[in-house]
């Protein structure tokens, strides 16, 4: 059996930092029907793979040959097409449903099932030319469609559709449908192979932060812990002149503006991020979470702002104060965005207006969220006041960029044995603002009643943001592939 594949151009700039940044792979279902035109499966075939190739996705997908016009009809096509989707099991991220014509709907489900493949499922229908609805064009594949989605829901098979019921491959919508679905299959398939870290204890007095291992295993997701005494003990084996710590104080340097940082800090913050940076290539992380406050400003004398910054700026987010599920949570936008996520507080209201508040953190945020190119580290001022101002140095300072945004919260819920989350979107505004941290106002559509929703269920004052609009993408991946009880605040 041959398999179809399509290059996919170079993913951008942010993707080729990510240790998810492989393309999207698609295995391709095309449906037919007998008593339906052929020629139809046959072009809409070479249709959908054209447009899949434009978006930088590959497919997968039986030869022309090796079917009746290399699209699914019998039990015998099925199984083929099974067995490819089955060699090729590690490549395939989701699976694409396209319907030419009506489609036979059990060779469908059937070719799912027999592959054994537990991906996100997209279905699409050609729609029909009303002036040429002869026997000889005439698609139905808006009738398919229902059938074939029947079928599916039948065979507990969980599935997409596309923005509208039949699209022509050709349209915007359909393209928009399938980046959609693409970043989809990105969270999903990141979030079930995921490794995170966890650097340090959670901070006593943040009982906010707690969260269950098992429950996040149980999702593919594993915790990899490092207690913070081993990170300061292979701290202390470095030299202020080891050439690793050298480098990293220059990549530092080069990326904020450190000036009237005293140079014991930077050396200090350069052996933590050489720390972190070997401790997550050996044990193959996708993200961490830190202890903060304040065990490492008081016994180690930096905090860990800047270099988790640089980490999550280069795609590897970076939580403080432990949280594994705000982590997670940063991880899930990124996958769906391939741009950088920031950890922020839902910190104040903004005067009278009761869509608008202040998200702050002290800070640790990506730069490229920030509106000046090159923040500024300074001091951490909160933390300043309980161990010294020299023990506190390496904060990013700055105002995060006015822009659309996606929110999300991830939590385990021990008490029900499920993970929950909320999702949803807003805006960072220009109105006046002075203060420390990294911080800015935002603007969320009907925020009292999400502030209530977070509070009526028990959710942290931590959130994940993401300077981009996935709600919808990340909502369908969490809600119905990863099976987690998302509320979706539209």
């Amino acid at each position: 059996m041959a398999d179809l594949v399509h290059p996919s151009p170079a993913p951008a700039p942010y993707l080729t930092r990510s240790p998810l940044s492989r393309p999207v792979t698609l295995g391709v279902i095309v449906g037919n029907r007998g008593f339906f035109p052929h020629h139809l499966a046959l072009s809409g075939r070479a249709k959908v793979l054209e447009v899949l190739a434009k978006a930088g996705i590959n497919a997968i997908i039986p030869g022309e040959t090796e079917t009746a016009w290399g699209a699914i009809e019998s039990l015998q096509e099925s199984r083929l097409c099974a067995e490819l989707f089955k060699a090729n099991r590690d490549k395939i991220d989701g699976i694409l449903i396209t319907l030419p014509n009506f489609g036979d709907e059990r060779a469908i489900a059937n070719a799912i099932r027999f592959s054994g493949l537990d991906v996100p499922v997209l279905v699409h229908a050609f729609n029909d030319d009303p002036t040429i609805m002869d026997i000889e064009h005439r698609r139905d594949s808006f009738c398919g469609k229902m059938s074939a989605c029947n079928n599916l829901r039948q065979y507990g098979i969980k599935y997409t559709l596309t923005t509208l019921h039949t699209v022509d491959p050709s349209h915007d919508s359909f393209m928009a449908d399938i980046k959609r679905f693409a970043g989809v299959c990105r969270v999903v398939r990141g979030l079930r192979q995921a490794r995170v870290g966890a650097l340090g204890a959670r901070p006593t007095n943040f009982n906010t932060v707690r969260f269950s291992e098992k429950l996040l295993e149980h999702s593919g997701i594993s915790v990899e812990t490092l207690d913070l005494s081993e990170a300061l003990g292979r701290i202390e084996r470095l030299a202020d002149n080891d050439e690793k710590v050298v480098a990293k104080r220059a990549t530092i340097e080069r990326y904020a503006n450190a000036k009237g940082v005293p140079s014991d800090a930077l050396n200090k913050m350069s052996k933590l991020g050489v720390v972190l940076d070997d401790w997550q290539a050996a044990t193959e992380l996708d993200a961490t979470a830190i202890q903060c406050w304040t065990s490492l400003e008081e016994y180690f004398g930096v905090v860990p702002c800047t270099v988790m910054s640089m980490a999550s700026n280069s795609l590897t987010p970076s939580a403080c104060e432990t949280d594994i599920a705000g982590v997670v949570a940063m991880l899930a936008l990124q996958l769906a965005s391939g741009r950088p996520s920031a950890l922020v507080d839902w910190n104040n209201n903004y005067g009278e207006d009761p869509d608008k508040g202040v998200v702050f953190h002290c800070s640790n945020l990506p730069k490229d969220i920030f509106v000046d190119d090159i923040p500024v580290m300074d001091y951490q001022a909160i933390i300043a006041g309980t161990v010294g101002r020299d023990n506190t140095y390496g904060t990013m300072n700055g105002r995060v960029r006015n822009n659309p945004f996606t929110f999300l919260r991830i939590s385990t819920d021990d008490l029900q044995g499920k993970i929950t989350a909320y999702v949803g979107e807003g805006e960072f505004t220009g109105d006046p603002m002075t203060t420390f941290g990294g911080y800015g106002v935002v603007k969320v559509p009907r925020l009292q009643d999400l502030l209530a929703y977070i509070c009526e269920n028990g959710f942290e004052h931590h959130v994940s943001i993401n300077q981009t609009r996935v709600s919808g993408t990340v909502h369908e991946a969490l809600n119905k592939y990863m099976g987690w009880s998302t509320y979706y605040h539209k």
